[in-house]
């Protein structure tokens, strides 16, 4: 029989694959809950893993942190797509911009060491900014040519808007906060019938008039002849 080279591609173990899954989740809850002190420790309690099976995969806190970041980031790419396909224009963008407030809450709990990993891969927040923007600018996108968001807003506005809404708020409890922050931020991009009659907020109704008063189709009030 004549020799023959053979070249084996050595994959990972399919136990190895999932640990390193069980990991990256449970690194994502911990960071988000405890922060950047959070010990690498709780997160392999976390996962189920040995502190030595951690290290293998992640041989620093850094790669631990900048892996939980592109694993987050590519997420929110993939939710975009299916949110397309599953949800109406408006409530896809809502949605999106929902599960992005999630994404913040990990990127709190690991900024510090985030900076850290930046520092050594230039590559990250480049490639965070092109892959979110390109996400929400197809949801964007379908949203105007639907005709129900109005049309001057850039991926890179609700993106500023986004990061403005939550590292503003760091009590306790800030999420719930931003959650309904983005709501109203989106109910305010919706474009406008201007044959819907307009009701004046309860403070300036006539009380005499049932407490609520109409405008007219060009936002004045009609005059009495």
């Amino acid at each position: 029989m004549a020799n023959q080279s053979v070249t084996t591609v050595r994959r990972p173990r399919a136990d190895a694959v999932r640990n390193r899954v069980r990991v990256l989740e449970a690194a994502k809850a911990v960071f988000s809950a405890g922060g950047p002190d959070a010990s690498l420790e709780a997160v392999a309690r976390r996962a189920g893993v040995g502190i030595g099976t951690l290290y293998r995969h992640f041989p620093t806190r850094e790669a631990l942190f900048e892996a939980v970041y592109r694993r987050e980031v590519e997420h929110l790419g993939e939710l975009a797509e299916q949110l397309s396909s599953q949800a109406a224009p408006v409530e896809a963008l809502r949605r999106w911009l929902r599960s992005n407030v999630e994404f913040v809450a990990t990127k709190k709990g690991m900024v510090a060491a985030l900076a850290l990993a930046v520092h050594g891969s230039s590559d990250l927040y480049a490639y965070t900014f092109e892959r979110l923007t390109k996400a929400v600018g197809a949801l964007l996108d379908r949203a105007v040519a639907a005709g129900e968001i109005r049309s001057d807003i850039k991926p890179e506005d609700v993106l500023r808007v986004l990061a403005g809404m939550s590292y503003m708020h760091d009590q306790r409890g800030w999420q719930t906060s931003v959650l309904r922050l983005v709501d109203v931020f989106v109910d305010g991009l919706r474009v406008q019938s201007i044959d819907r009659p307009q009701t004046l907020p309860a403070h300036c109704a006539n009380p005499g008039e049932g407490g609520k008063r109409t405008l007219g189709r060009k936002g004045s009030r009609k005059r009495r002849k």
